[in-house]
């Protein structure tokens, strides 16, 4: 399309700098829009999991964002995962295309990637949060832990899973989380079973450890453990608490699992989370709207960070083509975006069984079900059927 709109009159606050809110920087400052991020850390997060993207939807956003290019620049080349058993000895690979999409990028080099397309168009200020927020006819005025207050057009709520934003907005949590009887945890480790960009997986009832190596680096790997459990209540600030939960969870595992319980004792990345979903009626409140994790996240196998970058790619053409009126551009939004990202979502509740099954009969049967689909037979339905998600949504030609 041509008459591109010049959306330069819109002021924009984004709350989050991990995906969601570089992702949503970089659509909205194409169409001239004045946009802040706030993020509450002192700088950009590195590393993170590794996050993947596939089939033609998530290429076409990537490519229009621009982006395409550097993320393969950056993709981690990640290859077979093996199941194995107790001894290592291998029981079914699981197909580096199932695991890592087409391509696969760290987090924080997406992350980086996208900043570094911003920082001279948009204003990034660290280290700091939204305190209140009070929306008015005029505005949204915002007042900040540190910095004096604002008055914006429009407030992006892109800060995660349990994001304080949505929480000042559309109420506490625990109304909109629904967990999924896991836990996971990663860090890193160091890369004693020497892999190369390969994984391996090891399930005993009920729990799962997972060590691979992303990045080829031959000292460091990185540990995924997943357990099932009912809802624990723990302080989300307290790593000692959580180490402590990790180590009595996994104590007496076999396979390599005292060794990574070992590298957890010193470990000073560690990610701690329910497998859990938000689940919420509408994304968008006034000229308040949720983006990514904090509208419509999952922890993982959800593809969430497709679904953000997806979803920030729409809110910011709806945005163009009603000309920043965000009363038309966030009811667009959210009737475009909902059904694509519930079908993301179904995919994830699975994530917890298939790490850990929760009895040996049920391992064995997700052996036997991957041995079938990996195989050189059904490769390409096995293919389809994992981007079937992902390439759920008709995308409108927004302006270019």
């Amino acid at each position: 399309m041509t008459n591109t709109p010049d959306l330069g009159h819109l002021t924009v606050l984004v709350s989050g700098a991990s995906v969601a809110g570089p992702a949503v920087a970089l659509n909205l400052a194409r169409y001239g829009a004045r946009v802040t991020v706030v993020e509450k850390a002192p700088a950009l997060r590195e590393g993170g999991f590794a996050v993947d993207f596939r089939g033609h939807v998530h290429r076409r956003v990537l490519t229009a964002m621009g982006i395409w290019d550097d993320v393969h620049d950056h993709q981690t080349h990640m290859g077979r995962q093996t199941v194995v058993g107790a001894d290592g000895t291998p029981r079914v690979d699981l197909p580096a295309e199932m695991m890592s999409g087409d391509v696969e990028i760290f987090r924080g080099d997406l992350a980086r990637i996208m900043y570094e397309h911003t920082k001279d168009r948009v204003e990034y200020v660290f280290g700091d949060s939204i305190a209140t927020l009070t929306d008015t006819s005029e505005g949204v005025d915002v007042t900040f832990e540190r910095a004096a207050p604002r008055r914006f057009d429009l407030v992006v709520a892109a800060d995660g899973l349990h994001s304080h934003t949505r929480r000042l907005v559309f109420g506490d949590e625990s109304r909109h989380l629904r967990f999924f009887d896991h836990y996971v945890a990663g860090f890193d480790i160091p890369n004693h079973l020497g892999l190369d960009r390969t994984g391996r997986v090891y399930s005993e009832p009920g729990r799962a450890v997972v060590i691979g190596n992303y990045d080829g680096d031959p000292d460091r790997a990185g540990a995924l453990l997943v357990f099932r459990s009912e809802q624990l209540a723990y302080d989300r600030r307290d790593v000692a608490a959580q180490k402590r939960i990790l180590a009595e969870r996994f104590a007496g595992m076999g396979w390599e699992t005292p060794a990574v319980l070992k590298a957890l004792e010193t470990a000073d990345d560690l990610y701690f989370d329910a497998i859990a979903q938000i689940h919420i009626d509408r994304l968008a409140k006034g000229r308040v709207v949720l983006l990514g994790d904090a509208g419509y996240g999952a922890t993982m196998g959800g593809m969430g960070t497709g679904a953000a970058v997806v979803g920030a790619y729409v809110l910011a053409g709806e945005l163009a083509l009603a000309r920043g009126d965000h009363r038309t551009a966030l009811a667009a939004y959210e009737a475009r975006i909902r059904d694509f990202a519930k079908g993301c979502q179904k995919i994830s509740g699975n994530a917890g069984p298939f790490f850990a099954p929760a009895t040996e009969r049920r391992i064995r049967s997700r052996d036997r079900m991957y041995r079938l689909l990996s195989s050189r037979l059904l490769a390409g339905f096995f293919k389809r059927l994992t981007e079937k998600a992902a390439t759920d949504i008709e995308l409108p030609e927004y302006p270019a």
